[in-house]
């Protein structure tokens, strides 16, 4: 099965294609360009392979949380794609796709995920791998660094830009900590990797059900707080 993963849910743009085995990789630090990195992205990567998008088998997205404009993009683009081809779709959640980020790169087997969720949140959740797939400690939330609920046990890795957003999140978080990798991100590889499972257990959607995740559902601010300075 080979499938392509798209993530726009943080100032990164990326792109993956693979089957698990090999994944082709696409990343660019777009900033606010995602709408115009994306979809060229997915072409040249479709090209370099010598593949047209009928000849796979399903696309998965980074559904969030994550940025609000990022992640409709991301759903858009998938669900276009979708609409043109058939192929069905997966959006997977991008805390857990961070956690897989973490087993990919350092063999993390316990992450608590992390993200800026601007307005002094964090996105946060914490899986634990049991051998064969992530279970939720933590669900994914929207929650003040100070109100961080702290998982059972030790031995935890944390995992993503909150951390770096947020030290007084780590803070909170230390007595969980064994480690910490604010680099992490929703890397398109893990995506793709968790998203395989479920289209092999025939969790696709069609292209007109894919949505976005967005775990607080404020989509926009007042004139006022615009003009504070405050972004979502």
């Amino acid at each position: 099965m080979r499938i392509i993963a798209l993530d726009a849910s943080t100032e990164q743009c990326a792109v993956a294609l693979g089957d698990g085995a090999v994944w082709r990789e696409r990343v660019e630090a777009a900033g606010q360009r995602h709408s115009e990195l994306l979809l060229p992205m997915v072409q040249e990567l479709l090209a370099q392979e010598g593949l047209a998008l009928a000849d796979l088998d399903g696309i998965a997205f980074g559904a969030g949380p994550g940025s609000f404009t990022g992640l409709r993009i991301a759903c858009g683009v998938a669900q276009g794609l979708g609409l043109g081809t058939g192929l069905p779709i997966v959006g997977v959640p991008t805390l857990e796709a961070m956690a897989e980020s973490a087993r990919m790169r350092f063999g993390a087997a316990r992450v608590i995920a992390a993200l800026d969720a601007r307005m002094h949140e964090a996105y946060l959740a914490a899986y634990e791998h049991d051998g064969k797939r992530w279970r939720t400690a933590i669900e994914p939330m929207a929650v003040k660094p100070a109100d961080a609920p702290l998982p059972r046990g030790d031995g935890w890795i944390g995992a993503g830009g909150g951390f770096a957003a947020y030290p007084e999140l780590r803070a909170r978080l230390q007595p969980a900590l064994a480690g910490c990798h604010e680099e992490i991100v929703p890397a398109a590889p893990a995506i793709g990797a968790l998203a395989l499972p479920r289209f092999a257990a025939g969790e696709g959607v069609a292209a007109r059900d894919a949505a976005p995740l967005y775990v607080r559902q404020r989509v926009a601010l007042t004139v006022a707080q615009r003009a504070a300075g405050q972004r979502l």
